[in-house]
């Protein structure tokens, strides 16, 4: 069947797609990748991917586009469900033909919920669904397909699952549906160089960190990876198909799990000459940082969550304050520049802890930071915990406008407090002379850069003040 992958519509700004870990509207206007959708854009022939939040593509417009289609794949997300239900509805009257599967987390972890959210919806592909659309899409009998859940006769089966993919190196390279389907001067983040391109090199982590979304609910706990040299060639590709891209970001949970092949991952990147970065843990010891600074990093992508080593412990982080700042150390000898990203209203939380985090924060001293609340997604240990004690005030994680809301609450410190707390957070951070003193001197170094930061700033204010209407609103 022609198959359309779609990320369909959503609030303005709402980067919660195909790939995003953080699904609301962020600080400034940022999108990522939609990876998950392209990797079975790639395999299942006769198809087209729309990303329609950085195409600022409207509802109208992609149901003229999907015209020529007979299945419709939709990812949804915990925060965008009733929206994308909304997108499947309208294609549902205007195509009464067309099948319409949704994937994603959310229909990963609650297929029947899903399902029932709205009659335009078919079937739900769960955990790792690649070959189980293709499978789809070549019209094979859904009783046969593992990993699918649908309805027949007014009931709804659940197929067993579908084994993850052992050998990721047999899957066609990304980039070349990318260069097909996506605008990538769209896409951008505010600590990446622009344009900037993004894929996955493995999928799963082996950490345990109770709130984290994609390992809990699709890819799994154990790191399976493509091998360095698949990696090189799908670079070799993306370099000559996007000579004009200025970095390249490797998305998978924890780049850096397995340090023997991220350094030679880095090795072969180093002789393309490429500018690259990546997520990692503040765990890597200083002679493999030193080899992927040598080979091109420029950036990684840190969670360090807490200040606080009893919330560390709580949500099974795995990596001490002490290691965390040895390895901050290294990178600052060797000039990799960090983006940290600090968690709010983690369980233990109180008033003394967010203070001590705003205060380590300020102690790494790093290049930048985002600051999130805790998000307790369906099929995470964070949300199971969080039911099961009372903690968890509602199920909406984000507000009618995009905006994240705080969803947890305890004792002696309310969602309202970890809310506001935010604002707190980011302007004892930025508004320090060294923070201020690095974004101007990359202003001065480039007038595109300043121009770009002069927007990010404006943005970024207009953003607190929504947060806190929204906020209010909430109240």
């Amino acid at each position: 069947m022609r198959t359309l992958f779609l990320n369909p519509p959503s609030f303005e700004g709402f980067d919660g797609g195909a790939g995003s870990r953080y699904q609301a509207r962020r600080e400034v206007r940022s999108f990522w990748y939609p990876t998950w959708l392209a990797q079975p854009a790639a395999i299942v022939k006769n198809s087209k991917l729309v990303d329609a939040p950085p195409d600022d593509l409207d509802v109208e417009t992609v149901l003229k586009m999907a015209s020529d289609f007979e299945l419709t794949i939709i990812h949804t997300s915990t925060p965008s469900l009733g929206n994308d239900c909304k997108t499947a509805g309208e294609l549902r009257q205007r195509y009464p033909k067309m099948k319409i599967g949704f994937v994603g987390a959310h229909a990963a972890v609650l297929p029947e919920q899903t399902l029932n959210a709205s009659p335009a919806i078919d079937f739900v592909a769960r955990k790792e669904f690649d070959y189980t659309l293709n499978d789809v899409a070549e019209g094979k009998p859904w009783e046969t397909i593992h990993g699918i859940s649908y309805r027949k006769n007014g009931q709804i089966i659940h197929n067993p699952e579908r084994e993850l993919i052992a050998n990721l190196d047999e899957m066609p390279f990304v980039v070349d549906v990318y260069k097909r389907d996506l605008t990538i001067d769209n896409y951008a983040i505010g600590y990446l160089q622009q344009p900037y391109l993004s894929l996955y090199t493995g999928r799963g982590c082996p950490a345990q960190c109770t709130f984290c979304l994609w390992p809990q609910t699709i890819a799994g706990r154990h790191y399976r990876t493509r091998s360095p040299e698949s990696v090189y060639q799908e670079m070799k590709r993306a370099k000559e198909l996007f000579p004009q891209v200025k970095e390249f970001f490797f998305d998978d949970d924890t780049f850096t799990a397995n340090l023997p092949r991220t350094r030679e991952v880095a090795k072969k990147l180093g002789t393309l000459g490429i500018t690259w970065s990546c997520n990692s843990r503040a765990n890597v010891n200083y002679e493999t940082l030193k080899v992927l600074k040598d080979n091109g990093l420029r950036l990684l992508l840190v969670g360090y969550e807490s200040g606080n080593e009893q919330i560390l412990s709580n949500i099974k982080k795995g990596v001490s304050l002490e290691k965390a700042r040895e390895f901050t150390k290294h990178c600052h000898e060797l000039g990799i520049i960090i983006h940290g990203t600090f968690i709010l209203g983690l369980p233990g939380e109180t008033r003394e802890t967010i203070q001590q985090t705003i205060r380590y924060a300020c102690e790494l001293d790093l290049f930048s930071l985002q600051v999130s609340l805790a998000a307790a997604y369906p099929g995470t240990e964070l949300y199971n915990w969080a039911t099961e004690n009372g903690y968890l005030k509602s199920d909406n994680l984000v507000s009618g406008s995009g905006i994240q809301n705080a969803v947890l609450e305890y004792p002696g410190l309310s969602a309202r407090e970890i809310s506001d707390s935010l604002e707190k957070f980011y302007k004892r951070y930025y508004f320090r002379p060294k923070p201020m003193l690095r974004i101007v001197k990359t202003m001065l170094q480039d007038k595109e850069v300043a121009k770009r930061r002069l927007r990010e700033g404006a943005e970024f204010f207009r953003f607190l003040a929504r947060r806190k209407r929204s906020a209010a609103a909430s109240a």
